[in-house]
C-alpha cells in the first residue's frame, strides 16, 4: 500500500516518491492479487481494525480517510463495520482496480500530506502499511497532516513494519516485477514518540514479533487527536 508525502508547488518531485509512485504503478495487479484480504489476516491485526472503527462510529464526528489504500481491500472492510470511508493513493494504477472492485466507495489519486481536505473533516485517519516509504525527516510533516486533517478527539490508526534503519527491497518483487523503493524502519517507541510530538495521544499498541518467514516486527498504534 502505498502513499507518500506531496512536494511543494514549483518544485522538483523527490526521488524516493517517484520510486514509490512508478514501482506501484508497476506492481499493482500483482499485488491486488497477492495481497491478503482483512478477513485472512491473524486475529489480533483484525481485533485492532475492529477496535479502530468502534472508536471512530462512537465519536462520529467525520469519515474516515484510508490514507495509502492500494486496491481498496482494507478500505471495503472498514465500510462493513459501519465507517463512512474513501481512499487515497499515490499510484494511479492502484486506485484504478480499487474503483472498479468496490464502485460503491470513493477512490482518489493523491498524498497523504497533501490531502484535499479541510481542517478537522475528518473522525479517522488509517495508515495501513503505508508510511514505511517516508524517509523519517519527513515523519514529523507526514504527521502533522493527518493532525490537521483529523477533527480534534478524532483518532488515527497507523500500522505497518517497525525496526532499525533503511531495508533496501530486492530490486523485483510481487512476482519478479521491478520495483525501486527503500523502507525505512523504526523502532515503535520512536515511532509512538513521533506520534506524541505530533500532538497525539497514543491510547494502544500492539508489537508483533517476526514471523518464522523473516518478516519484520509489525508495530500498529491506535491514537487520539489532541484538542
Amino acid at each position: 500500500m502505498s502513499s507518500e508525502p506531496a512536494h511543494p508547488a514549483g518544485s522538483t518531485e523527490p526521488s524516493y516518491l517517484t520510486a514509490v509512485r512508478e514501482s506501484y504503478d508497476t506492481v499493482a495487479a500483482a499485488y491486488a492479487a497477492l495481497v491478503k484480504s482483512p478477513a485472512e489476516l491473524d486475529p489480533l491485526s483484525r481485533g485492532m481494525l475492529a477496535a479502530f472503527a468502534e472508536l471512530v462510529r462512537a465519536d462520529g464526528p467525520g469519515p474516515v480517510a484510508d490514507v495509502g489504500c492500494g486496491p481498496g481491500k482494507v478500505t471495503a472492510y472498514l465500510a462493513a463495520l459501519g465507517l463512512s470511508v474513501f481512499g487515497v493513493d499515490v499510484s494511479p494504477r492502484m486506485v484504478g482496480p480499487a474503483r472498479a472492485a468496490h464502485p460503491g466507495l470513493r477512490f482518489e489519486v493523491g498524498s497523504m500530506t497533501g490531502l484535499d481536505l479541510d481542517d478537522g473533516s475528518l473522525g479517522g485517519v488509517l495508515a495501513y502499511y503505508s508510511t514505511h516509504h517516508t524517509p523519517p525527516a519527513e515523519l514529523p510533516r507526514l504527521f502533522a497532516e493527518f493532525r490537521r486533517t483529523l477533527a480534534p478527539g478524532g483518532h488515527l490508526m497507523l500500522a505497518g513494519h517497525a525496526g532499525e534503519g533503511r531495508r533496501r527491497r530486492p530490486t523485483h518483487a510481487y512476482g519478479g516485477l521491478p520495483v525501486s523503493y527503500e523502507s525505512h524502519l523504526l523502532p515503535p517507541e520512536r515511532l509512538a514518540a513521533l506520534l506524541g510530538e505530533a500532538g497525539f495521544d497514543v491510547t494502544a499498541r500492539l508489537v508483533q514479533p517476526p514471523e518464522m518467514d523473516g518478516r519484520s516486527t509489525i508495530a500498529t498504534f491506535l491514537a487520539r487527536r489532541r484538542p
